[in-house]
């Protein structure tokens, strides 16, 4: 099983002239040890789902054991339908940056507002150039782990 390194980080704005493409996702579980998503990528020409099912996090946050298997995008639409609500809507935007491939998501309908770029690592320690949009670091702050959107949405939050 892989082990997932990355580093999260609130946006200022999203660049000019990204493509984006929408993502739906759902969790089946989340506790502190593990969660199971369903996520479904809707990117043209076709669609996908996913099923990925993560471990608990180090203690900065930064890693974590992950396991991610493509499913049919029906199977993952009906999946979708028995997770928590409310479902996390957003759109992805691929950004690379001096060798570094950054994923920027712009969050939809209970998290609108919100911007969070991640950048997925070889190492703990690996240090990389932040582009100009990047705000601040939230790594390991739990409130903006997706599976806790759910629970608590941005739109929600005392700002």
């Amino acid at each position: 099983m892989k082990k997932e390194i990355e580093k999260k980080f609130l946006v200022k704005h999203i660049p000019k002239k990204l493509n984006g493409f929408l993502i739906k996702q759902g969790y089946l579980q989340r506790d502190i040890k593990r969660t199971i998503r369903i996520r479904t990528v809707s990117k043209e020409p076709s669609s996908v789902g996913y099923l990925t099912i993560k471990g608990i996090s180090n203690e900065g946050g930064t890693s974590r054991y992950e396991f991610e298997t493509k499913i049919p995008f029906k199977d993952a639409n009906d999946l979708l339908n028995l997770c928590d609500r409310p479902l996390i809507i957003k759109t992805r935007y691929h950004f690379r940056f001096k060798g570094f491939l950054w994923e920027i998501d712009e969050f939809h309908e209970e998290n609108a507002g919100l911007l969070i770029a991640e950048i997925e690592l070889g190492d703990v320690n690996q240090t990389f150039p932040l582009p100009d949009f990047i705000k601040q670091e939230v790594t390991g702050e739990k409130k903006y782990y997706n599976s806790m959107l759910i629970e608590k949405p941005f739109l929600s939050w005392n700002r």
